[in-house]
């Protein structure tokens, strides 16, 4: 049954992309606002395919935050971009360049205003990707991040990169850092298996600005994964 509500889902999450992709086509000449507004239509849509088809559900706790301010996040599945973009109000998310060459999909990111990171460039992306922060930031909009820079099954070790403490010490700013499950029902081989539960994403206290670059990074993992440990047993049980 997990399997045929997964296929079922699939099949939605591709017609709900094709229609919203192909019906938005002319927002990629419109102000940026209106490409974001249709981000989170395709969200919302395909998380009501998720919830009704394959029986995921999510719940937010914490305080979401707002403005100019960084979010790091734990990375476990597909959900997590779709999500966090949804729930925060229109973030620039840091993703790797190569998703830029993306027929549409990478249209629509750029139009929307993400930050570009190319991972081989060295300290070169990194100035860059702050120099594009920056921007962001005196605009309004929140900067989220995933640390590890990839997606992580549930229980694996971490791996957090150096460019969230870059970003950290640069800008100024403070940081949220966000725990979550989704990797223990958005699951399988490309993600492709749904299994019927409840997703939590969990807005922690934000981190102050002004500490060291180890300091932080040793203070953001550990509240992200001491979180993230108790919301996957907290999943489990379900």
């Amino acid at each position: 049954m997990m399997l045929l509500r997964s296929a079922a889902f699939a099949l939605w999450f591709a017609l709900v992309t094709v229609i919203v992709y192909l019906g938005t086509l002319p927002a990629l000449l419109l102000p940026r606002i209106v490409v974001v507004r249709a981000s989170r239509f395709w969200s919302r849509a395909t998380f009501f395919g998720l919830k009704i088809i394959a029986g995921v559900d999510y719940e937010i706790r914490g305080r979401v935050p707002q403005g100019a301010v960084l979010i790091a996040a734990k990375h476990m599945s597909m959900w997590d971009t779709m999500g966090l973009y949804l729930i925060v109000w229109d973030p620039a998310v840091v993703l790797k360049r190569e998703l830029l060459q993306i027929p549409f999909y990478g249209w629509y990111l750029r139009k929307a205003g993400i930050i570009p990171i190319e991972r081989t460039a060295g300290a070169s992306a990194m100035r860059k990707m702050i120099a594009k922060a920056k921007d962001v930031l005196a605009r309004g909009r929140p900067i989220l991040i995933f640390p590890e820079g990839t997606r992580k099954r549930p229980g694996a070790a971490p791996d957090y990169k150096p460019g969230v403490a870059g970003l950290y010490s640069t800008l100024g700013v403070a940081c949220v850092p966000v725990a979550l499950n989704s990797g223990l029902f958005w699951t399988g081989r490309h993600g492709f298996i749904k299994k019927p539960g409840h997703i939590v994403v969990e807005f922690l206290e934000p981190i102050l600005p002004g500490l060291k670059r180890a300091e932080f990074m040793r203070f953001l993992e550990g509240q992200i994964e001491t979180a993230t440990t108790r919301l996957i047993a907290e999943g489990s049980k379900l």
